[in-house]
Parts: structure tokens; sequence; C-alpha cells
């Protein structure tokens, strides 16, 4: 297909997308799940696993290889924004005052998964048919571990949203600790793609390079980002050329950590943590935050269905692989996160609450996923079983969440409730 016709097309599959998603999600809150749950399940819906399956003819016409790109690139700008916008309304007071909580969940929340998903991924690595010929078995061992200690953090950080917990206590000490988890999993996918390449420099270059980014951002970076807060009080709100800065700092913050190798999303949070909050970050979020995730989130959940194929999984034996892949992930992440948090002294509400969003891999299991399947380390057999775990767990988080809020009246009040209370 020529460039013009790819564009043509390419209007079509944005009016296709978006409509698809709104109808899912209106079916999906029906069931108490949020929209972002509605738009991974819509993502595979559009793919091969079911539009594919019912109308080839139709899936081939609206969505043909060429046209992969155009949708690769669309995605990974949306999900660049949405984070920064995650990292802008992230409250680095609240974390230190729950440090203690946020390192022991993050902690088991990284070995326990970790260990597990090694042992599961050293079995499937002998069984055959899950891992490429070349991967050995170290390298499917903490591949497998990454993708389950992974945490769904811009999925994480939506459904906190979406629940009225932003800048809450609860809210925080969830995505501190699925942050923390994310970094470590994208240092071991590191390790395992320079092991991969034969170039140990990747690793070296990611670990090294994001803590130096990450660090000098959040302390000595964030004096000149305050001048964007200055400018704003004067000029009476956020102006275009003021926005304009914001994005060019966001572009290259995700360029620097996509280019060492951790994942261009991390450097659109870390750039959005370490902006000047206040009347700058209310209206930069009310200004982007509508059009990137009504309009530019929901091409990641299509790109990545369009890569899953459900019905690989076709046996009995697989099917067992996919329910012991489930199992692990749910007990190494989702029941240690649960304990370790009981441990620090979180009430039993709030240690459910934390367990069961840590347990929520969705958006960053299907990027970690992606790039193992774009690299040669994982098949497209091993890509769907671990696509069903990554669906399945997050569709347990927002039931389960409110589930425990329910179960647990005399758990601590969290401070949107209290909030809501002074309000009325």
């Amino acid at each position: 297909m020529s460039a013009f016709e790819l564009s043509v097309l390419f209007f079509l599959q944005l009016a296709f997308i978006l409509t698809v998603c709104r109808v899912v999600g209106l079916v999906a809150r029906r069931f108490g799940q949020p929209q972002v749950v509605a738009e991974m399940i819509a993502g595979v819906v559009m793919g091969p696993s079911l539009l594919g399956l019912l109308l080839p003819g139709a899936q081939a016409f609206l969505f043909p290889a060429a046209s992969k790109s155009i949708l690769y690139a669309v995605s990974q700008v949306g999900l660049v924004l949405y984070m920064f916008l995650v990292g802008l309304e992230f409250d680095l007071d609240l974390i230190r005052n729950r440090m203690r909580s946020a390192a022991a969940v993050s902690l088991s929340g990284i070995l326990v998964p970790m260990g597990l998903g090694g042992v599961l991924g050293y079995y499937l690595s002998h069984v055959g048919g899950f891992f490429t010929p070349n991967t050995v078995s170290w390298e499917a061992m903490f591949f497998t571990g990454a993708s389950m200690a992974i945490t769904a953090f811009p999925m994480l950080a939506r459904i906190i949203r979406e629940r009225g917990l932003a800048g809450t206590s609860l809210g925080t000490l969830a995505l501190a600790a699925g942050s923390l988890d994310d970094a470590a999993a994208w240092c071991v996918l590191a390790l395992v793609l320079a092991s991969f390449s034969g170039d140990p420099q990747i690793a070296i270059l990611a670990i090294g390079g994001g803590t130096l980014y990450a660090v000098g951002l959040l302390t000595i970076g964030r004096k000149p980002l305050s001048i964007l807060g200055k400018m704003t009080e004067r000029a009476g709100g956020v102006t275009q050329p003021l926005l304009a800065v914001t994005l060019i700092l966001t572009m290259l913050g995700a360029w620097f950590t996509d280019r060492i190798g951790i994942y261009a999303v991390f450097g659109a949070f870390i750039m959005g943590a370490a902006m000047p909050r206040g009347r700058f970050a209310r209206e930069v979020q009310q200004q982007m935050e509508p059009l990137v995730t009504t309009f530019l989130l929901p091409m990641f959940f299509v790109y990545s269905g369009l890569n899953t194929r459900m019905t690989l999984v076709n046996t009995p034996f697989l099917w067992l692989v996919a329910l012991l892949a489930l199992l692990t992930a749910c007990f190494g992440k989702g029941i240690a996160c649960w304990a370790a948090a009981r441990w620090c002294g979180e009430p039993p509400r709030d240690a459910l609450a934390i367990g069961t969003l840590m347990n929520a891999r969705g958006l960053m299991e299907l990027i970690i996923l992606n790039i193992g399947l774009e690299r040669g380390i994982v098949t497209p057999l091993m890509f769907t079983v671990m696509v069903l775990m990554a669906i399945v767990t997050t569709l347990m988080a927002t039931p389960i969440f409110e589930w425990g809020f329910r179960r647990h009246p005399e758990g601590r009040w969290t401070d949107a409730r209290l909030i809501k209370l002074a309000v009325k």
C-alpha cells in the first residue's frame, strides 16, 4: 500500500477503534470494570482472536500488516503523554511518609514473582514451543520472572484515578510500589536483552543511565523546572508556548530512557513527577487529559491485540499451562504484596487493595511481551499465554478491590472518602 492509501485507511481505523472501545466500555461498566479494562479487551476483540476469526476479510482490510507501524507510532505517543500526566499528580511527599510500606511491598512484589516465574520459565524452556531456539534457559527464566513481576503501572494509575484515590495515601503507596517494581523488572529485562544480543553495555547503559536520569531530575532538576510554574502564575495560566515547552521536555525524557533501553514511559513519568505542582499541573492536565485518554491511549491496546492469537491455546495441556501461569502470577504478586502490606501494619482493606492493584499487569505486561516477541525471545504461543494471564489478573483487580472495601468497612478511611465527606 502507498503512503496515501495508508493515511486514508488510518482515519477509518481510528473511527473503528474509538467506536469499539466505547461500545465495549458500556458493557464493561455494567460489570463494574473501568474503561481502561474495556480498552484492553477491545484490543483483543479487534485482533485475529475474534474479529479475525469471525470476519477475516474485514479484519485484514481494516488492519493490514503495512499499517501496524503507524498504529505503533501513535500508540507510543499516547502512552508517553499519559504517563506524563500520571507523573504530574504523583505526590512525592506521600511516598516519603510511606517509604517503609512502599519498600516492603515493592521488594516482595519483585522477589517472589521473580522466583516463581523463573521456575515456570525454566520448565517451559525445556518443554519446547514457548521460547525460540536461540533463548537459553536462564534467559527464559529471567524473562518470565520479569513478566510476572511487572505491574500494569499506567492501568493501576488509571484505576486509582477513576476510583477517586489519586493523591491519597493508599493510591500513592500503590503507585510508589508499582513504579519501583516496574523499574526493577525493566532492569532485569535489560540484562536479558544484553545477553540475547551479546552486548553487556545494554544493561550497563539502561541501569546506570536510568538511575542518573531519575535521581538527577527529581533532585537538582526540579529547580529549573519550577520556572514553568512561575511563568504560569505571571501569565495567568498555561499559555500555548508553555505547553509546547512542556511537551518538548516530555518527548526528550521519553527519547532518552527509550534510547538507553529502559522504555519511553518511564522517562515521561519521571518528567511529570519533577514538574511544578499547583496551577501549572492542574491546567496542563485539563488541557491534555481528554485527548490523551479518549483518543490516543486506545491505540496501544489495539496494536497489542493484533499480535494476540487466542486460538493458539488449543489443547488441554496448553490450557493447563495458561492456568499455571495465572496461579503463579496471583500467588507471586497479589498474595505476596498483600502479605507485605499487612506485615507493615496496613489495615486489611488497604492491604487487599494494594495486593489486588499490584496484581494487575495489563498494559506493562503487553509492552514487555511485545518486546520479547519482536526481539525473538518468546514465540507467539508464549505471548498468547501471557496475554491471557494479563487479561485475567487485570479483570480481577476492580471487583476484588471494590469487594475489599465493602468487606472491611472498619478499616482506616481513605483520604478520598474523607474529602468526599468534607465536601458534603
